[in-house]
């Protein structure tokens, strides 16, 4: 069972992305643009549970599957589309999680949505530090329950990602 641990934010977990990009850059090669470090712990002072995410840009996602087998050489594991279509995703570390990965195709409007939630979380203070409180707050409420801890952060979320792809546009980066 998955615990839900959220922590205050930890400088470490740049120098952590820097080091999984560059073991993906060599497994992936030419087949990957480049990778960005998104989800919270991507937002410097935000409270995050401390699974790095980073996320491949691929010139073709279907030729991500032929990857597999060297990325469990670094432990990590295949998830498929995983809900997602158009992605491939890879978790390492099981239940005590440490990396995901978001594999998505040069082009798709995930990495802009993935993008432009990350930025506005970095420019908005106040809106991550909400974020912070309302994670803070659900970790408590449900220390053993990774499903509502998840459903109680959707509609903020949600929220938030309308108002970032809005910023995003008017900004004209998508």
């Amino acid at each position: 069972m998955r615990k839900v641990d959220v922590v205050p934010y930890d400088a470490l977990w740049s120098i952590m992305f820097d080091s999984e990009a560059e073991k993906l850059q060599r497994i992936f090669g030419d087949e990957v643009l480049e990778i960005y470090h998104i989800g919270s712990t991507s937002v410097v002072d935000l409270y995050a549970k401390p699974v790095i995410d980073l996320m491949p840009v691929s010139k073709d996602v279907s030729r991500i599957d032929r990857f597999n087998d060297a990325m469990e050489t670094i432990s990590y594991e295949a998830k498929g589309e995983y809900g997602i279509p158009g992605r491939r995703f890879f978790l390492k570390g099981g239940d005590d999680r440490t990396h995901h990965v978001h594999i998505f195709e040069a082009g798709s409007v995930h990495i802009g949505r993935h993008l432009a939630f990350r930025d506005y979380l970095r420019e908005h203070a106040g809106e991550a530090a909400s974020y912070s409180r309302l994670k803070l707050d659900l970790a408590l409420r449900f220390p053993d329950d990774m499903d509502a801890y998840i459903e109680g952060k959707a509609r903020f979320v949600q929220e938030i990602e309308q108002k970032a792809l809005a910023w995003y546009r008017e900004k004209g980066r998508i």
